[in-house]
């Protein structure tokens, strides 16, 4: 199967490079605001133009002159993006004209990349060919007048972008003169059917979300700089461990929300809220030099309420002393401890320590969250767990227990059916979800019980 194509997306803060990610890619995965600088680690997706497919990939405001600060780790990720491209759209802002910035970026661009585009961007209303004219000058071809945000032009950008590339492989098709056997087209197929496991990472900022993703991916694929709210996207990355397919989500750190009054935060808080409830499993990163807190609990509580798989990953363990590893375990047990179906992992996202570990509770956590249980021995651990504790009697009523059943996965939901089943108390709720998750080993997952009771036949008809 032939590779495909990379067409990166460059130029300066804001000239709107992720709206036009958006539009390749039919989605609304980068994040987009009026805001410079909004944009920090590369993101891939996958556009179409007809039937031929391509990758893109959005970059941060690039400042090649940067030196020092995140602005240089921006830097860094975009040369990364230019290499990595087959065709490099270079985004430049009709309506504010040619910049000095915008000199410095085609100068670099000459150097290094493959083939350069050159794309005026937000032209909507205005005479094309004069809005484009002044920037014949950074000698990159010439310009083609574009809108991200209504369209405009991109069609035909695209298509520019990916002529040399489609033109090779038809000019190959033509000399081979055959096109896939049945054969290959039925292997294709079935290797496409594992699903990703995709995986989110949440925590507070500065705890070593994007640090850890990097340790795994085995590259600085995500800028991990020594300060809070570097990253401010959601940021999805496909990679394989031991030949098993995950997507991995870098997220924004999340803040108490009365500390959350900048704009673009919440922007980054909603996308992570989003990333959990889109993920497989959520690790939960704690930084073992800082006390277990409040709002720990409650992103906890979000992946709980979400019903995604979890494990939890308490990092830079390597650098706690004694009495702190003491008190981080405390905590864990006072302040989460309704996560005590979660598996817990002591790690060094920098070292690698532990990340191992860690992702085989990832595969374990999602394997019970998906899990088949069959209704037979369902019922049968619901009849044990009866026998073993019957429910409480409420007045002259005793709840009657019959039968269990799955209702859904991801998280499990077991659905209980008798009578008088509104009469159970929360306590015996807990009991069986405890005797169900032990008997089918359902490590990782959260539980949901559902009680049904059926209608009584001696009840007054109306």
């Amino acid at each position: 199967m032939a590779l495909l194509p990379v067409i990166a997306l460059v130029g300066r803060p804001n000239v709107g490079k992720s709206t036009l990610f958006n539009r390749f890619t039919r989605s609304r995965s980068a994040l987009v605001a009026d805001v410079p600088g909004l944009t920090r680690d590369r993101q891939y997706g996958r556009g179409r133009i007809g039937e031929r497919e391509f990758i893109v990939i959005d970059s941060g405001g690039f400042e090649p002159v940067a030196s020092q600060g995140i602005s240089a780790e921006m830097a860094r990720q975009t040369r990364q993006a230019v290499l990595e491209a087959d065709s490099v759209i270079f985004l430049v802002d009709g309506r504010e004209g040619l910049t000095p910035r915008d000199l410095q970026i085609g100068v670099e661009l000459r150097r290094t990349a493959q083939r350069v585009l050159l794309a005026v961007n937000k032209t909507e209303g205005m005479r094309r060919e004069i809005v484009a004219a002044e920037f014949h000058e950074l000698g990159l071809g010439a310009p083609m007048a574009v809108s991200a945000a209504h369209g405009d032009g991109i069609n035909d950008l695209v298509a520019e972008a990916l002529a040399p590339y489609f033109q090779d492989e038809e000019d190959a098709a033509s000399e081979e003169g055959d096109t896939p056997s049945v054969a290959e087209d039925a292997s294709a197929e079935e290797s496409g059917t594992r699903r990703p496991v995709r995986v989110a990472v949440v925590g507070r900022p500065n705890v070593g979300k994007s640090t850890l993703i990097n340790t795994l991916l085995g590259e600085e694929r995500l800028i991990a700089f020594d300060q809070p709210g570097t990253t401010r996207d959601a940021v999805a990355i496909d990679f394989e461990r031991g030949g098993r397919p995950y997507t991995l989500v870098d997220t924004a750190g999340l803040r108490r929300r009365g500390k959350v009054s900048d704009m673009v935060e919440k922007f980054s808080a909603v996308k992570t809220l989003q990333a959990i409830e889109d993920a497989n499993v959520c690790v939960l990163l704690l930084d073992a030099t800082d006390p277990v807190s409040d709002q720990d609990a409650v992103i906890a509580s979000y992946v709980l309420e979400s019903g995604r798989a979890l494990v939890v990953a308490i990092n830079k363990w390597d650098l706690a002393d004694r009495p702190a590893r003491e008190r981080v375990k405390l905590e864990l047990d006072r302040k989460l401890h309704f996560l005590s179906f979660a598996r817990t992992h002591f790690v060094s996202a920098l070292r690698g320590a532990g990340v191992a570990a860690m992702m085989r509770s990832v595969d374990e956590a999602h394997a019970a969250a998906t899990a088949k249980l069959s209704t037979p021995r369902l019922t049968r651990v619901l009849q044990d767990a009866v026998e073993k504790q019957a429910p409480p009697r409420r007045g002259p009523v005793r709840p009657k227990l019959r039968y269990a059943h799955q209702g859904g996965q991801n998280p499990p939901v077991v659905v209980v059916h008798g009578s008088a089943l509104d009469h159970i108390p929360e306590t015996y709720r807990r009991y069986l979800e405890s005797t169900v998750r032990d008997a089918f080993k359902l490590q990782g997952t959260p539980l949901r019980i559902e009680f049904r009771s059926g209608a009584n036949p001696f009840a007054p008809r109306s």
